[in-house]
């Protein structure tokens, strides 16, 4: 690695907002830039021995580890009913407006959906975790168009099926059915036509999803795999850049980008890679600044603040590092591993075992500060794999068949 390439000045990057938002919504996965963060404030600097308060419950959401979408004033998951996958759509209050039909087969490897919807323009789009993917309209939940990963893209789902959470940008919609005929497809986002497959970029799908990148000028998306990460420039398909980095079992927390670095974690010892992008003519070279250990992320995911990074490691518990460097600004146990979200100051850190304990930390690079925790009520006494959500002064948790709605917003 050449240090002095660190000392280089980063390029402008924008990440554009996917799918169009008012100020308070999460139309997507991980929020309005998928970045797990909230731009929301006037939020509880610090919680009661109790936790906030609980502003609502909502039950028969079925089996599955998706969180929620919020906009619009509905509130969108998936899960399981007893004869497949389907979308539920509530109010701002938790009542049920509608159910989908059904989205394929229930079930899989971790019996349950994995996807997100995404809520854009008065439509919803979604995935089942065997490949079926659909376009609803937001108000009735009836079906606009729908497409197969298998038979429309030559896709095949790893061993715990699909569970990216689709992107929306511009008039695409971005997916990862993986494959000899292309990783990456962008269909029409009103149509479901397809607009291209990047057919030179044939990776077999892994579990992150997609994120878009304005580097260097060139619009393209960024996605993350067990050979690779790679950028799709986003008018042709055509591979802009890859950067070869192996996994091991399963690569699943979204890329996180800045600047002309592209940081990627996973799970099962692997660790962490930070990657350089360099512009040409042409294409995007790509150099890898370092790959240590010291955020081993699982799942859960890892948000950028400043130039510090924040998330679980299966090293060492929640972890504050440097993203240029790789250095370690702390770590502490915290809740035990999970997933994380951030909103006005604060981390949202949600354990995914035990009794799912949920804690505010305050969100610093001179150490772990607890500003309060609670128990999660209800738990399913399976992971607690939904990410929490910080929507209009709420605080979401999805735990199986259970969506619970705290207030989060100061008095």
């Amino acid at each position: 690695m050449n240090l002095s390439t660190l000392l280089t000045p980063l390029l402008v990057f924008t990440s554009l907002l996917t799918a169009t938002a008012a100020p308070g919504d999460w139309p997507t996965w991980r929020g309005p830039k998928r970045d797990g963060i909230s731009t929301e404030t006037g939020l509880l600097k610090a919680w009661p021995k109790e936790g906030p308060m609980l502003a609502w419950k909502a039950t028969g959401l079925g089996t599955g580890y998706s969180t929620v979408s919020v906009a619009d004033g509905r509130v969108i998951t998936m899960g399981d009913g007893p004869d497949g996958a389907r979308v539920l759509a509530f109010d701002l209050k938790g009542k049920e407006l509608w159910q989908s039909e059904t989205i394929g087969k229930p079930g899989g490897n971790y019996p349950g959906t994995r996807c997100t919807p995404a809520i854009d323009g008065g439509l919803i789009y979604a995935l089942g975790q065997f490949g079926d993917f659909v376009c609803l309209d937001a108000k009735t939940g009836k079906m606009v168009w729908s497409k197969s990963f298998q038979k429309d893209f030559g896709g095949g789902y790893a061993g715990w099926n699909y569970t990216e959470s689709p992107l929306v940008d511009g008039n695409k919609v971005l997916l990862t059915p993986g494959g000899k005929q292309g990783t990456m497809v962008a269909l029409d986002k009103k149509t479901g036509a397809l607009l291209w497959q990047s057919k030179q970029w044939t990776d077999r799908a892994a579990y992150s999803s997609i994120v878009p990148s304005d580097f260097g000028g060139k619009r393209h998306y960024v996605q993350f795999t067990e050979e690779s990460v790679a950028g799709i420039e986003a008018t042709t398909g055509n591979l802009l850049w890859r950067a070869p980095r192996k996994g091991a079992t399963a690569s699943i927390p979204t890329p996180v980008l800045s600047g002309d670095l592209v940081f990627v974690t996973s799970g099962y010892g692997v660790g962490c890679n930070l990657f350089k992008l360099k512009p040409d003519s042409s294409v995007i070279g790509t150099e890898e600044v370092y790959a240590n250990k010291n955020i081993v992320n699982h799942h859960g995911g890892v948000i950028l603040l400043g130039k510090h990074l924040y998330g679980h490691s299966d090293s060492g518990g929640w972890t504050c590092m440097e993203m240029s460097t790789g250095e370690v600004a702390w770590k502490n146990g915290g809740v035990g591993k999970g997933a994380v979200a951030y909103a006005d100051g604060h981390l949202y850190c949600r354990s995914e075992g035990g009794k799912g304990n949920v804690a505010l930390i305050e969100a610093t690079t001179t150490g772990y500060v607890e500003k309060g925790r609670f128990e999660q009520p209800d738990r399913s006494g399976k992971n607690s794999w939904a990410h929490p959500v910080i929507a209009g002064g709420k605080l979401y948790l999805r735990d199986q068949d259970t969506l619970l709605c705290y207030d989060v917003k100061s008095k």
